[in-house]
């Protein structure tokens, strides 16, 4: 992997619907805060040249604290988060080097990412400029309204998005200015990117790359770490 590579990780949430009484990155997993584990499979990739971490704003200093073994050996820094987290990956791509050519953007609470995914989708954003993983989806899916079901969607078509997403550099910075100019906010930075009419590849996920947001994806969080 020959590319650039900076990391920018948006962990500027205060995890309201997880119910805990600390951003949820910093509940722990084997004693390990999510967000260090997280953080730790970029911080020992040969090809990531830079990592920013956007954090509350009121929990900066304990972001650096959980991230400071990692921030000796590793180029890291942590920057305050916005009010999004459109605007928390605004804000950490300020923090990134001129000369990165691919930008890694993922989710401070996806800790059980592997090596060989964050390889495929920087390769394929390499090769294409934009790349996400994702998984088909299993169950069927309805459009709801009011409590009714209006159709059933082709479910052969429909993929639920995770991360690691990658980016080039330029393609990712030029999405959400235009974003921005435009007053829209992304569900992820994938649909930016698509709003400029440029392709994003599609590599496949991991199943067990959980997203923590409820404490049953802790469960199973804890559970496949333990296994």
């Amino acid at each position: 992997m020959a590319a650039r590579v900076a990391v920018v990780i948006p962990a500027g949430g205060v995890g309201a619907r997880f119910g805990a009484r600390i951003p949820k990155q910093f509940v722990t997993i084997q004693r390990v805060p999510i967000l260090t584990m997280t953080v730790s499979h970029f911080a020992r990739h040969p090809a990531v040249a830079a990592i920013v971490v956007a954090a509350p704003e009121s929990h900066v200093g304990r972001t650096r604290r959980a991230l400071s073994v990692m921030a000796r050996r590793s180029p890291l820094s942590v920057v305050p988060g916005g009010r999004t987290r459109q605007d928390s990956v605004w804000l950490a791509m300020q923090g990134v080097p001129d000369g990165a050519e691919i930008i890694v953007v993922h989710d401070a609470v996806r800790p059980l990412i592997t090596r060989r995914l964050i390889d495929a989708v920087v390769q394929a954003a390499a090769e294409s400029g934009a790349a996400i993983c994702a998984l088909p989806i299993a169950e069927t899916v309805k459009r709801v309204r009011d409590d009714v079901v209006q159709e059933t969607l082709d479910r052969s078509e429909l993929w639920a998005v995770q991360t690691p997403q990658a980016f080039r550099a330029d393609l990712l910075r030029e999405a959400h200015e235009k974003a921005r100019r435009d007053g829209v906010v992304g569900t992820d930075d994938a649909m930016l990117v698509e709003r400029l009419g440029h392709p994003v590849r599609v590599v496949r996920g991991l199943a067990e790359n959980v997203k923590i947001t409820t404490p049953e994806d802790l469960r199973r969080a804890r559970g496949a770490r333990a296994r």
